[in-house]
Parts: C-alpha cells; structure tokens; sequence
C-alpha cells in the first residue's frame, strides 16, 4: 500500500510538473493519496476483525494498488493532453466507491453468516 501510494503520488507529480499553482499540486496530491491511506488505517483496525473480512481487505488493497499505479502510469507516460488531470479526479473517486462497495457487501455477508 505505501509503495502503491508512493508511487501513485510520484505518477500524479510527473504528470504535474508543469503546472504552476502549489496549492492544486498539494490538493491532488492528498486526494490520490486518500484511498490509500484510508484502507492502511482499515489494516491497522482489522486485526480484530473475522478473517474473512481481513481477507476482502487485504484483496481490496492489492487491487487499488494495482489498478490505480497502473491507470496513473498509463496516464502519465502517454503524450500530453490537456485532460490528463482528469485521472488523478475520477481514479480516487472510483476507489472510494469500490472501497464503500466492498466494506457494505462484506459487513452484510459477515451479518447474514454470523445469524
């Protein structure tokens, strides 16, 4: 997860070095970096969760490292465009959305098993 941030955030940067404004680098940069540290303050919280819950975690975490590094880089290393910033808008978004996703299903079907 951190190297996953890490380079999420090093991508994001890359892709920014010719924008100007500071305040809307740090702002990008807390939100791409958001996702990851929700879920890594998740991990620190699950060790007295059901190991089933654990496991859709840790799936959960490998997942959004991969797909965001890979959407980041594959942005960031394509030619310029001026919608490049658009990634770095709409990938955290999605993730927070998988991440509620996934924390609703697996809480409901931990309650149904659990009864």
């Amino acid at each position: 997860m951190l190297a996953g941030a890490a380079i999420s955030a090093g991508l994001m940067l890359y892709a920014c070095r010719r924008n100007n404004s500071r305040i809307l680098i740090v702002l990008f940069t807390i939100w791409v970096i958001a996702p990851f540290a929700a879920l890594v303050l998740a991990h620190v919280n699950s060790k007295r969760w059901p190991v089933p819950i654990q496991v859709v975690l840790y799936r959960l975490m490998l997942a959004l490292t991969l797909g965001s590094v890979a959407v980041y880089g594959a942005n960031s290393l394509s030619p310029l465009s001026t919608k490049g910033a658009f990634v770095f808008v709409v990938v955290p978004a999605a993730s927070w959305l998988l991440i509620a996703a996934v924390a609703s299903a697996a809480a409901l079907k931990f309650r149904q098993s659990s009864k």
